[in-house]
């Protein structure tokens, strides 16, 4: 067992004996071929590496040609074995100056021939000067050339590159190298994994003759050996890199160019969609304040409650979206102007008239507008519940009086009763006009107060005050005729009276009480009747103690006076009289007007204690929305200053804060229901017509006012912690950053306004380090950092304007000079560009992007179609267009 154990572990021996001269055999000829690679510039040749370097001078030359410094050698003669080492070490020493650590590898080897140390230093050069300026994504040189072989090779079939032996065995990934960068050089399709010699010397032919990269590698060799030699492959793939190095140059300028254009494109969508988003806001306000500044009366209680109702489904329905894309849209702004000065670009601009200042200012017109037609809505059912009182009580008095007009002129013109009657019936005759004429005079002063009532419904503007006015006349003209017929009759009387003469004293004093009894009567039922309107529970218990004090005043006093008509009536039926010519009211009359008016009185008490309950509702309405309205205002206030708390905390991280405040907006959105419930209580009481409440100092109105501006106030901190987030992100600041500029600003906050004065400016700045004058009043450097951060000259810095010049001053930004020097790159340093070559290095959308955009270039050598990118890239962080 011994003796096979030790056999197998000789055979291994053997086998890393002869892979280590296979790998050293590589690296001669590899390293070799570099070395010639440069040498030849000076026009020297080496052909045994480990021979042609021992005397120093050749070394020397090579490291000048790689460095491009000028070394001069310490020995002009070199025949003795110390000269040789003296100007070995002189390059030795002048590779460890440019921090090359060369472990194990003294002069005297190299003077003497030593293969592994010459091929050991060679490799450190070729390390230093090669392959460790290659950087990929900030990887190691050799991990960072190993990522550009793997992207480079990526698309190519049967091509894995994961290390710098085995990967490279088959050629193939050399083909795909050259394919990559000039595939008019091989026809990579055509090539098998199986014909690796074939695909070796391919890529080694093609190299030399195309490339100017010399053959450092023998196929043979490669195709021998199970794993090639790392450092041969390596150094051999970084003339490949070199080679293509301005390729990557074009590739990296490409991606600039991309990421600029990304990010105009962006931005232009983001203005095309705020236009939208104003313009259909703008045209929202513009088609309803027509509605609401619409001032027509209406003609009924009915129509003026279906108004309101429209424009409470306006407030509670169609307004608050509305709302919500007014901040959306201010929130959509705020986005945008932000990603413009992240992204170094100027402030947008919207077209005229859409301005946020004119979208708020169109804003609070339609505020104004709702306002005011609200209160004319109001103000439209106050005036028709009177008018509607008012047009039942005219409609009333004027029938009463059309009824007591009714048939009087063919009475007044009658004359065969004073032809047939004797003196007492003349008598009784003239005493039945002269109560006419009583009657007629009271009746003719009730004509000035429905008169009165006719005037008012004119000044509210009653919709049919032309039939009320055409109607009075008619009264008015038939007591008119009614005098003049009522003075031709009692001159028609007189002269009857002359002749018969006889005065019944007692019917004529029942005539006379009885008719000014029978008009009082009619008077006071016809206030037993009207309506009762209040505003309140006062005005209700006024009325009620006003008809308390007539029930036990002039009800008592008439009480009397039927009484004394009553017991005239006995009087005259004593005399044996059953008839009375001198009136036509008789006793049943008189009493059964009596008995109607007698229970009239408690109808009537009954109207007034519903009044005064509907009253106590009115006042129950009151107080459940003052209850209301004065815990929601409180909250509101409440909340208000919980969220400046939070606005000044700044505690956490930023995407903490944005958790924090998203979870206050939640909270606050929870009172929803309360601010719904102050909205039902408010219908309640404009249903019951009540317009006023001495119990709170809140209107719904201030309510939707406070609540909107509440929760615009929280979406603006969620849009500008957003902002900060990706000023942060984009930008790269770091949360120690942002959590610095904050606290600084915060602490030379001592108002809480948001804003710093310069004093308060200077203080934060000399905190965060900046060099600043000793005198603040006399600090040009000062006086410039504070006009860059307050541009339009209020005197202040808000915090958003003092981030975004912290963000300038820490980040470094794309401008338009980098944009121009990529183009410049793409272009192969021509002042042009031409369409082809930027469909060539940028991807379709952003080349069409380009060329639709760029002007042709008509300077110096400008050929057919050349566009002009230097003005293209000044505009890209200019004003864009929509």
């Amino acid at each position: 067992m011994e003796e096979e154990d030790n056999t197998g572990q000789q055979h291994d021996i053997n086998e890393k004996l002869l892979l280590d001269l296979a790998w050293e055999r590589q690296q001669k000829k590899t390293f070799t071929a570099w070395c010639n690679s440069h040498l030849r510039k000076v026009g020297i040749q080496i052909k045994e590496i480990d021979q042609d370097l021992r005397d120093g001078m050749v070394l020397l030359r090579l490291l000048e040609v790689i460095s491009g410094e000028k070394i001069t050698p310490r020995e002009k003669k070199v025949k003795l074995r110390v000269h040789k080492i003296s100007l070995l070490n002189q390059a030795l020493g002048f590779i460890a100056e440019k921090g090359v650590k060369l472990v194990g590898i003294g002069a005297e080897e190299i003077c003497d021939g030593n293969l592994k140390m010459t091929l050991g230093m060679i490799w450190t050069i070729i390390l230093r000067f090669a392959i460790q300026d290659i950087s990929v994504e900030e990887l190691s040189a050799k991990e960072g050339l190993l990522l550009w072989c793997q992207r480079k090779t990526q698309p190519y079939k049967n091509v894995n590159v994961n290390n710098f032996h085995t990967s490279f065995k088959d050629g193939l990934a050399f083909c795909a190298l050259i394919h990559r960068h000039r595939p008019d050089l091989i026809d990579y399709d055509s090539l098998k994994k199986s014909n690796d010699m074939y695909n070796l010397n391919l890529a080694f032919d093609v190299a030399e003759k195309h490339l100017d990269i010399p053959k450092m590698l023998d196929a043979e060799d490669i195709h021998a050996s199970a794993r090639p030699d790392e450092r041969s492959i390596m150094t051999y793939v970084s003339a490949y890199y070199h080679c293509f190095a301005q390729g990557q140059k074009a590739e990296t300028a490409a991606k600039r160019i991309g990421k600029v254009l990304n990010i105009n494109q962006e931005n232009e969508k983001l203005m095309e969609q705020y236009e939208t988003m104003a313009s259909d806001l703008l045209a929202w306000i513009d088609s309803v304040m027509p509605w609401l500044e619409d001032r027509s009366p209406e003609t009924t209680l009915q129509d003026a409650q279906s108004r309101l109702e429209e424009y409470r489904q306006y407030a509670s329905v169609t307004k608050p979206p509305k709302s919500e894309e007014k901040g959306k849209l201010e929130t959509h702004f705020h986005t945008l102007q932000t990603k413009l000065r992240v992204s170094n670009r100027p402030a947008y601009v919207p077209s005229e008239g859409k301005l946020v200042s004119d979208i708020n200012a169109r804003w609070k017109q339609l505020e104004e507008a709702e306002k005011d037609s609200e209160e004319y809505i109001l103000s439209e059912l106050r005036r028709l519940k009177r008018l509607e009182v008012l047009a039942e009580k005219f409609s009333r008095k004027a029938t009463n009086m059309e009824k007591w007009t009714s048939g009087r002129a063919e009475e007044l013109q009658r004359n065969d009763d004073l032809e047939e009657a004797n003196l007492a019936g003349i008598q009784a005759l003239q005493k039945i006009h002269q109560t006419f004429e009583t009657d007629l005079q009271a009746e003719t002063s009730r004509v000035e107060g429905l008169a009165a009532i006719a005037n008012e419904l004119t000044e509210l503007n009653y919709h049919d005050s032309d039939s009320v006015n055409k109607r009075l006349e008619e009264i008015r003209q038939s007591f008119v005729d009614l005098q003049k017929l009522s003075e031709d009759r009692s001159t028609r009387i007189q002269t009857a009276l002359e002749k018969q003469q006889r005065i019944d004293q007692l019917r004529l004093e029942f005539a006379k009480r009885a008719a000014a009894f029978n008009n009082w009567m009619d008077n006071a039922f016809e206030d037993l009747q009207e309506v009762p309107v209040c505003d309140n529970v006062a005005d209700a218990e006024a009325l009620i103690a006003t008809n308390e004090t007539w029930k036990n005043g002039p009800l008592q006093e008439a009480s009397a006076q039927y009484d004394s008509l009553n017991s005239l009536v006995q009087d005259m039926a004593e005399l044996g009289s059953t008839e009375n010519p001198y009136t036509t009211l008789t006793p049943e009359d008189v009493y059964n007007k009596w008995c109607s008016l007698l229970d009239a009185v408690p109808n009537h008490d009954v109207v007034l204690e519903e009044e005064l309950q509907k009253q106590n509702h009115n006042e129950t309405l009151r107080q459940d929305f003052a209850s209301k309205a004065n815990t929601a205002g409180a909250y509101i206030d409440a909340k208000n200053s919980a969220l400046s708390e939070l606005n000044l905390q700044s505690q956490g991280t930023l995407e903490e804060q944005l958790a924090s405040l998203k979870a206050f907006h939640e909270e606050v959105q929870s009172f929803q229901s309360n601010i719904d419930a102050c909205e039902d209580s408010n219908q309640q009481m404009q249903a019951a017509m009540v317009f006023d409440n001495p119990h709170t100092r809140y209107t719904i109105e201030a309510l939707r006012a406070a609540w909107r501006q509440l929760n615009t106030n929280i979406s603006r901190s969620i849009n500008e912690m957003e902002n900060q987030i990706l000023i942060r992100d984009t930008m790269g600041l770091t949360e120690d950053q942002l959590r610095e500029f904050r606290a600084s600003f915060n602490h030379y906050d001592k108002d809480n306004s948001g804003q710093l004065d310069k004093n308060e400016f200077r203080s934060c700045l000399l905190s965060l380090g900046y060099a600043l004058g000793t005198d603040p009043t006399s600090d040009p450097e000062l006086d410039r950092l504070f006009a860059q951060c307050d541009p339009n000259g209020t005197g202040y810095v808000t915090f958003e304007s003092f981030l975004d010049f912290m963000t300038k001053e820490t980040v470094d930004q794309d401008t338009a000079d980098q944009v121009m020097n990529s183009f410049k790159i793409l272009a192969g340093d021509k002042p042009y560009i031409t369409e082809t070559q930027l469909k060539m290095e940028l991807p379709p959308e952003q080349a069409e992007y380009c060329i639709q955009r760029m002007n042709p270039y008509t300077g110096p050598g400008a050929v057919e179609g050349a566009l002009d990118y230097q003005s293209f890239s000044t505009a890209l962080f200019g004003q864009s267009e929509l």
